[in-house]
């Protein structure tokens, strides 16, 4: 290991996928709590743009960098980019992923459809995991270090009309044991947080159908989950007040997944 980051007052956060929904709120509540945040997206917008002034608003900096998850070699150039622009990552929230490009039968999915998803869900988000690790081991921080799987309930709860999607969260949640088993004796925290039904725009669409079932009981809380729910928890566990677990799991769901009769 070498003592060769840069001074620095605030930590800095890497969230992938964060230009809106999910990811937009974990940028915001991470700058809030005192880091430094760089995101990804497909394009440095006026969205994202607007993102960094708010951050910035909070008395952070924030970064938008355009980089496709699934294109490794897009990896390096991301990392290069924030180390010139802060220093090394202190903390990785793997928030990014996609959806099954259509919902159908099981047995008539493409594999152009799984390749789609698994190469962006498991596969990018797997070796970014693994670049910024090595980034995280080579060079030591004043600050607490993490990584932070932002994976679903599909990990549990199957969904066939959309099989690609559940395999690949299902394999992310094994990548975080991996990796915690790995990075343990480096003293960086790997955590997994499961988000259940979260009204972002993505969920608008079928936002009448879940009400209904709101109300027929599928959520014990019987409510939505809001994007800061997720928030909160990932700033919570990137915060180093959890310094002696590692690997555990946060079902934010509302109590979706828990079995019962």
């Amino acid at each position: 290991m070498t003592n060769n980051y840069k001074s620095k007052e605030r930590p800095i956060a890497l969230v992938t996928g964060g230009r809106r929904g999910i990811g937009a709120a974990i940028v915001l509540r991470l700058a809030q709590d005192g880091f430094d945040v760089a995101f990804t997206c497909r394009n440095e917008d006026e969205v994202a743009r607007e993102l960094c002034a708010e951050v910035e608003a909070l008395g952070g900096r924030g970064l938008a960098v355009a980089s496709e998850l699934q294109s490794l070699e897009a990896h390096t150039d991301l990392l290069e980019q924030i180390q010139e622009w802060g220093g090394s990552i202190d903390c990785l929230v793997n928030n990014a992923g996609i959806g099954s490009p259509s919902r159908g039968d099981l047995l008539v999915m493409k594999p152009e459809a799984f390749d789609l998803v698994l190469e962006t869900n498991l596969r990018g988000t797997f070796f970014l995991t693994q670049a910024v690790a090595k980034q995280m081991i080579d060079n030591s921080s004043p600050h607490p270090r993490s990584i932070v799987n932002v994976s679903s309930i599909s990990v549990e709860l199957a969904s066939p009309e959309r099989g690609e999607y559940c395999m690949s969260k299902a394999a992310l949640g094994m990548s975080t044991k991996l990796f915690a088993l790995r990075l343990a004796s480096e003293s960086i925290g790997v955590f997994e947080v499961r988000p259940g039904v979260i009204r972002t725009d993505m969920t608008a669409g079928v936002a009448q159908k879940y009400e209904q079932r709101f109300k027929d009981g599928l959520v014990p809380m019987g409510r939505w989950g809001e994007t800061n729910d997720i928030a909160s928890i990932v700033s919570s566990l990137a915060s180093g007040q959890f310094g002696f677990a590692t690997g555990s799991v946060i079902h934010a769901d509302g109590g979706l997944a828990i079995p019962r009769l």
